[in-house]
């Protein structure tokens, strides 16, 4: 008498989702985050705090940046195609700030991952 191995039957959860189907979406949503959600949160956080101050110490209110981006937006619309040289110039005006935070911040998350 020859006995099949025969796998064993997922458990159904409350949501209609397997229990390893849960933890994988889990996991999906944690590699897309970065980290848990309430750690991304937390970061989040911090992040947005250190830059407000800094906005705030620069005196620069969110209302003058959505005024400033508006005020883009019209410029672009109204120069046309001359403006990808205007756009260019504050892409590389940014990336003078994002760059080098956007490292410092790379090279603080994987000291923290060893």
């Amino acid at each position: 008498m020859v006995h099949q191995f025969e796998p064993p039957q997922q458990r159904p959860t409350w949501n209609g989702v397997g229990a390893g189907e849960g933890r994988m979406a889990e996991s999906r949503l944690n590699r897309f985050l970065g980290g848990s959600p309430l750690n991304v949160l937390v970061r989040l956080i911090f992040v947005s705090l250190i830059v407000g101050a800094l906005l705030m110490w620069l005196d620069i209110r969110p209302y003058e940046i959505f005024d400033a981006m508006h005020r883009l937006a019209f410029r672009i619309w109204n120069l046309g195609f001359g403006a990808v040289r205007l756009v260019l110039e504050y892409v590389i005006a940014g990336a003078v700030i994002v760059v080098p935070l956007w490292l410092i911040l790379r090279l603080l998350n994987s000291r923290g991952m060893r």
